[in-house]
């Protein structure tokens, strides 16, 4: 038996500051997805319940997790019967202190996990404090185990991310992303790049539309352990894909190629020094 999973990247336009309108948009996708055809994870873009460009106004917007809006998205978990991730801001008990976020609801409608973005880019500095840990989680899919890890938007773009969460065990690593049109071939360089070199699955569903300040790429993909593109929505437009991948890829690709075995750890020290 395979442990085929099937996967679905939801291209959003948040509409910014409205966390009611965005998580009835989110619930219309959930059931629209499901009711087509079973499916075993659902991933939102970064920020999704409230768009990027809030400024003062994330604190405001911030919710404790779990909240309401993880609340909400458990339910329509449990009605379906699917793993559903997606990016959010996160306050503490300290309620000035702020992280975007991303968080990973099961199929029972419990909190599997919740991931901090590490690697915070220009403005975000301002609004948002930095996460110091890498999440991987055990989940249970209907055609068995499996192991998943969290990324945010820019945490793409720093290798060390994508092997840590490697090395911890990820089979596939969902990407919640707000990446802009003007950097899209990075994008889809990372992407690809961070799938082959550790031989995993990258789901990755970036937002499209515009803010006043930003315009979204779009380009949400699904990029397989030998870099294979599964399903790929091009344009910067909403809608949403949907690919079957086996994880099971996983195993067979890292033992043909050896990417992990041949590593040279003794090697790479100037990899953890501070530039």
């Amino acid at each position: 038996m395979t442990r085929e999973i099937t996967v679905a990247l939801v291209q959003m336009t948040p509409t910014l500051g409205d966390i009611e309108a965005n998580l009835r948009k989110m619930t219309d996708f959930v059931e629209r997805i499901c009711q087509e055809q079973p499916v075993d994870l659902i991933i939102f873009p970064e920020l999704v319940t409230t768009g990027y460009e809030c400024g003062p106004r994330f604190t405001e917007l911030a919710e404790y997790v779990p909240g309401h809006s993880v609340n909400m998205l458990a339910k329509r978990a449990n009605d379906y019967d699917v793993h559903i991730a997606f990016g959010m801001v996160l306050k503490e008990r300290v309620e000035s202190i702020l992280y975007n976020a991303a968080v990973l609801i099961g199929p029972e409608g419990e909190l599997v996990g919740s991931y901090r973005k590490v690697h915070l880019k220009g403005e975000e500095k301002l609004a948002f404090r930095n996460g110091y840990r890498f999440m991987v989680w055990d989940v249970e899919f209907r055609n068995g185990p499996g192991r998943i890890g969290m990324l945010i938007g820019w945490d793409l773009a720093f290798p060390e991310a994508v092997r840590s969460l490697t090395l911890d065990g990820a089979e596939i690593v969902a990407v919640c992303a707000n990446w802009e049109i003007d950097e899209d071939a990075h994008w889809r360089a990372y992407n690809v790049a961070r799938a082959c070199e550790n031989g995993v699955f990258i789901a990755a569903a970036n937002r499209a539309g515009e803010e006043p300040s930003y315009s979204f790429a779009g380009d949400s993909m699904i990029v397989g352990p030998n870099a294979e593109l599964y399903t790929n929505l091009e344009e910067p437009v909403e809608g949403y894909a949907v690919a079957t991948i086996d994880l099971d890829d996983v195993r067979r690709t890292r033992e043909a190629s050896q990417i992990l075995q041949c590593r040279q750890p003794i090697t790479y020290r100037n990899v953890v020094k501070k530039y």
